[in-house]
């Protein structure tokens, strides 16, 4: 954690300096929080929604923060929970299951507005929406991210070595899948 981190984390949590120190937050994170939810949820709206909730939930606790990772891993985690929580949320009320929601989601990926992708593009994300959850979440923030391992590490929980492993495999099954044409 570097001495900046430091003292926002310390703003953060003195409650004279906690709402202008959260401002210096969203400015710093929101765009690469948004792109992470970007990756999991796929639509704009429902991004919007989601990192919302995030930031939300990181003023509620950033007490709990207790700096044994980087402020950023912290809140890339609370990030991607809020998102799959919000996808399970919404399969659940759809009365489908969440591999089919994704499907679906990919497949109003060609009608969104915000979408800026050409077809090769959304056969990219129809082979990431085939992958198992964990090597999609891997796979996005490697890939599109450009995240480290170690980053990743402290995000998920997970070791480096089954993260490249996790993500040499489902590079692998992009491929296949792309491959078909």
């Amino acid at each position: 954690m570097n001495s900046s981190e430091e003292i926002l984390i310390i703003n953060l949590k003195d409650p004279n300096h906690k709402e202008a120190a959260f401002r210096e937050l969203l400015d710093l994170y929101k765009e690469r929080l948004y792109w992470q939810i970007r990756n999991i949820v796929k639509d704009h709206d429902d991004t919007d929604d989601v990192l919302q909730n995030t930031f939300l939930k990181v003023f509620r606790n950033i007490d709990k923060f207790k700096g044994e990772s980087q402020l950023f891993s912290w809140m890339y985690r609370i990030a991607t929970n809020e998102a799959i929580t919000f996808l399970n949320k919404k399969a659940k009320k759809l009365k489908i299951s969440s591999e089919e929601l994704q499907l679906q989601i990919i497949d109003n990926l060609e009608s969104d507005v915000y979408f800026e992708g050409d077809k090769i593009q959304l056969k990219l994300q129809k082979a990431i929406a085939m992958l198992p959850k964990k090597q999609q979440q891997v796979f996005n923030m490697k890939y599109f991210q450009d995240l480290k391992y170690k980053e990743i590490s402290e995000i998920l929980g997970t070791s480096e070595g089954a993260l490249k492993a996790s993500y040499h495999i489902a590079t692998k099954k992009i491929e296949e899948y792309l491959k078909q044409g």
